[in-house]
């Protein structure tokens, strides 16, 4: 029988690289290793030679991504992604050209969201989209907290001003999360998990949902916009859609209470961040502060408007970054993989167009 082919476009971070890489050999596949993501090459080498093959290229560069897909007209069947490198249509085309011995037939996203795939194209060439919801929801719902409470406190202020040996007590005393109301919107698995530990640390807490569930563990707010002008806190839990990019702009802003604060752990392109950094530097702006950990552009093509505020909180997309999380999607982005390339698609979570 022939032996699937994966190309894995960046590797787990650390130890959790060998756990990855023995579960993919243990479902039978070929992998070819991309060594750009992994701090020691040498090591990495010496441990798996042999039993994987490496490469070293920029997924980010999509010359570069399709010429290593389909290099000898070999190609590949399936690719892995963990931090949500572009795969768009000119890719789509390439990888399933009809004369590449092995097609592409299986996407798969160490993750929860799939906006990085051109989901359209990816089923008019058959292939397979599959990703890992829910992996992340306890470490993204912590990390807003997290993001919270550094803002109401001030501790990055705080630090930078005793970093360079500055005492200084604060202007005004500062809030406790009780005494704060929490808007939520989206409440899938993040969302929920979200609610439960804000409600247990005392906050108000209501959420906005596209499904309207018949049940649901907190109030649901008629619309984004109830929910923006009864909120001090608003929490962004939803993916990034045609009908979810730039739903919160200049309008939406201008809505909030004063002093509110915004968190943004869920896709840059949901916020209009000129409008967030417009609305940061007036100061008779509602908005107080922001957090966010997402942005329209990543990684080395890094640019916000947001860059240098100093009631803007930022972060470099690491909400979902714990042990835990990542194990759990790595491990099953790899059972996804190699049930869909086997047939056996029951149960495991395909994202459609």
């Amino acid at each position: 029988m022939e032996r699937a082919r994966i190309l894995l476009l960046d590797a787990a971070p650390g130890e959790l690289l060998g756990r990855e890489l023995e579960r993919l050999l243990g479902h039978g596949l070929d992998i070819t290793l991309n060594l750009r993501r992994v701090d020691d090459h040498a090591r990495v080498c010496a441990a798996w030679g042999g039993r994987v093959d490496f490469t070293d290229f920029d997924a980010f560069d999509e010359s570069a991504l399709i010429g290593e897909t389909v290099r000898g007209g070999l190609g590949h069947h399936a690719i892995k992604s963990r931090a949500g490198v572009p795969l768009r249509a000119a890719f789509l085309a390439a990888a399933t050209d009809p004369a590449l011995a092995k097609r592409l037939r299986v996407v798969g996203r160490a993750g929860a969201g799939t906006d990085h795939v051109d989901l359209p194209a990816a089923a008019r060439h058959g292939v397979a989209v599959t990703h890992t919801p829910g992996s992340n929801a306890n470490a993204v719902a912590e990390f807003a907290l997290a993001q919270l409470l550094a803002l109401i406190r001030d501790l990055p202020a705080h630090n930078e001003a005793l970093q360079h040996g500055g005492w200084r007590a604060p202007a005004a005393p500062a809030v406790e999360l009780s005494e704060l109301a929490l808007g939520i919107v989206g409440l899938g698995r993040i969302g929920l998990a979200l609610a439960g530990r804000a409600t247990a640390l005392g906050m108000e807490v209501q959420g906005l949902s596209r499904r309207r569930p018949a049940e649901a563990p907190v109030p649901l707010a008629r619309s984004l916009a109830a929910l923006l002008t009864t909120s001090d806190v608003v929490s962004l839990h939803l993916p990034l859609t045609p009908e979810t990019r730039g739903m919160i702009g200049r309008a939406e802003l201008a809505l909030m209470r004063p002093g509110a604060i915004l968190l943004n752990t869920a896709r840059g392109g949901i916020v209009d961040e000129q409008a967030l950094a417009d609305a940061l530097r007036d100061p008779g702006h509602p908005l107080a502060a922001t957090a966010v950990d997402t942005f329209d552009h990543e990684h080395a093509a890094f640019a916000s408007p947001l860059s240098g505020l100093p009631n803007a909180l930022l972060t470099p997309h690491v909400a979902g970054m714990t042990r835990t999380a990542m194990a759990t999607a790595a491990l099953h982005c790899a059972d996804h993989i190699a049930a869909l390339l086997t047939g056996r698609p029951d149960g495991i979570p395909v994202v459609t167009a």
